[in-house]
């Protein structure tokens, strides 16, 4: 009898022993899993921010060659070092092409634009206008640094 109790309490500690195991084996496994996964998340969003720094550098030289109007390349800049989460971070170093982005960021486009009376839109026009003379220089040369941007010039 105390044979059998031996035999059965060997035989109940084993299948515990296996379970664990598998338990085991299943969490290290999804451990690796979602070490993956976090692995594809950073490789795909580190893509992305490439492309948007891409984006960036194109529009600069696009606005250097005068394919891209001074005010459509600032806002579209701004806007992408928005998306990439860096705007703050380059603020002071193009200081200029946010000083004019400030000023411009809240005029309305297409539809919202076409809405405007005609005085309110030549008041936006000026005031787009007098912040482009003053600081079209400036955002020029910022233009031709952004063209050339990386994110390790950042240090």
């Amino acid at each position: 009898m105390t044979t059998t109790f031996i035999i059965l309490g060997a035989l109940i500690i084993v299948a515990l022993t296996a379970y664990a195991t598998y338990l085991v084996i299943q969490v290290r496994k999804q451990q690796r899993r979602k070490i993956e996964q976090q692995q594809q998340q950073a490789a795909a969003a580190k893509a992305k921010s490439d492309e948007l720094l891409d984006n960036i550098r194109y529009i600069a030289s696009a606005m250097l060659e005068g394919r891209c109007e001074l005010s459509e390349g600032v806002m579209r800049i701004a806007k992408l070092f928005q998306l990439v989460g860096m705007a703050e971070m380059v603020e002071k170093q193009y200081p200029a092409t946010f000083a004019h982005f400030e000023i411009i960021k809240a005029h309305p486009i297409k539809e919202q634009r076409k809405e405007l009376d005609k005085q309110q839109r030549m008041k936006l026009d000026f005031a787009r206008m007098r912040s482009e003379g003053e600081l079209e220089a400036k955002i020029l040369e910022e233009a031709k640094l952004l063209s050339e941007f990386t994110s390790s010039s950042l240090h």
